[in-house]
């Protein structure tokens, strides 16, 4: 019995090796948003990328708290190092509610997860990012920008789809990537 609770106590804290995993998911993550395409819209853009595969990844693979910290910390350093520093504290925090999301999902009380569940875990992050997403820039565009609700609109409709798209690419590679990592990682003794 002593055993398993220390097992468990091990499991629980960050050691070194849950700190490098978080240090190289958020790399992925940032590398993965340089790999983008940008679309303006109105007086702002958006953009097709692939971090969000890597942030829903981060939280499949290491967990809720691991799989937050990854992608937000990648995602905000990408806002730091390009011309969206300004908003690299609110990208951080939605990144890490997707990641969080995800990984909650994906090892809520089970040992091992199912496919099932692991479907959901990566759609209920990305929607949750999403969400987030959609909801910041109504925020900026009508009080920030001061906006007329009829100027709002088409751009909460284009970037909503594009996030969308973003969301339905992420949901499909990283559960891809999940099954082809999965093994290679559990051999390692890295999961």
């Amino acid at each position: 019995m002593d055993m398993q609770n220390k097992q468990m106590g091990e499991r629980k804290r960050f050691n070194t090796r849950t700190v490098a995993m978080i240090g190289l998911m958020a790399a992925l993550v940032f590398v993965g948003t340089f790999l983008r395409i940008k679309i303006p819209v109105g007086t702002d853009d958006t953009m097709l990328h692939f971090g969000n595969v890597f942030c829903l990844l981060s939280g499949l693979l290491f967990g809720g708290v691991p799989g937050g910290l990854a992608a937000g910390i990648g995602s905000a350093l990408f806002d730091l190092c390009s011309e969206y520093a300004s908003e690299a504290w609110i990208t951080f925090i939605n990144k890490f509610v997707m990641g969080l999301v995800a990984g909650l999902i994906a090892h809520w009380g089970a040992k091992q997860a199912g496919k099932a569940r692991m479907i959901v875990a990566a759609v209920c992050g990305s929607l949750s990012y999403c969400v987030l997403y959609i909801a910041k820039t109504i925020i900026t565009q009508r009080l920030i920008y001061a906006m007329p609700w009829a100027g709002v609109w088409p751009i909460v409709a284009v970037k909503g789809a594009v996030t969308l798209t973003n969301g339905l690419i992420a949901v499909a590679a990283s559960l891809i990537l999940y099954y082809v990592l999965k093994p290679a990682l559990q051999r390692a003794h890295i999961l």
